[in-house]
């Protein structure tokens, strides 16, 4: 399997690397992006990603939305965001420069496009830091959020108290009255995170999206948390 290396940076969060190959299995074309030796992202699998949007979409009413994605890795989620024409305005911040870089360059056939939409504004910064210091500037109508593997699987430290009461809290004052927070996991619903961000909106609920696993003959799942109405 011939893998080739298209870029690679160090950060402050460590080397990223984004890599192509052909799957032997699907004979499809993958991108994958490491941080160290932590595997971040693929394209192997995008519906948790697209699901994310879409869910988080589906549960905002109005026109002419305010959406802000945390994390922009291959585009998946702010791709699917900005197809939904209700959305006039789409912040994507993105803690890692090299990551707006590729799209920037237009690297990825699936999402090409994405940099150059003028709703679309790619914006390199600390999401985390963004909700801590309630700095996110007009209330948006959904923030759409996949950096951390899970609630408690991190990528950093640092990450951990955006997933208890006080930060939900902090990411819905960032919301209009009847916003939504969506949130992509990796891992099964985690009932005590569900209760924290009960507390902090007034409806939570959690989506395991399901999709074919070619690699083991089964299926996969992922989860996408919704927190609408904050309290």
């Amino acid at each position: 399997m011939r893998i080739e290396e298209l870029d690679w940076s160090d950060t402050e969060w460590g080397t990223i690397s984004l890599r192509r190959r052909v799957d032997p299995v699907t004979s499809r074309e993958v991108h994958e992006v490491k941080l160290d030796e932590d595997f971040l992202m693929s394209s192997q699998f995008t519906e948790g990603e697209r699901e994310l949007a879409r869910l988080g979409l589906e549960a905002v009413t109005g026109d002419r939305l305010r959406v802000l994605v945390g994390g922009l890795g291959l585009g998946y989620t702010a791709w699917t965001a900005a197809a939904d024409p209700r959305v006039a305005e789409l912040v994507v911040i993105e803690a890692l420069e090299p990551v707006i870089g590729w799209h920037r360059r237009e690297l990825f056939d699936d999402t090409r496009g994405l940099a150059a939409d003028p709703r679309v504004r790619l914006e390199r910064d600390d999401f985390f830091d963004l909700v801590r210091s309630g700095r996110g500037g007009r209330p948006y109508d959904a923030l759409l959020v996949d950096i951390d593997h899970a609630p408690d699987w991190l990528l950093r430290s640092d990450h951990g108290d955006f997933y208890t009461v006080p930060g939900l809290r902090a990411a819905g004052a960032m919301l209009v009255g009847g916003g939504v927070l969506a949130l992509w996991s990796d891992e099964p619903p985690e009932p005590e995170f569900l209760d924290r961000l009960g507390v902090a909106f007034e409806h939570a609920d959690a989506h395991v999206v399901t999709f074919p696993n070619p690699l083991t003959g089964g299926e996969s799942t992922n989860t996408v948390y919704l927190g609408r109405g904050p309290r």
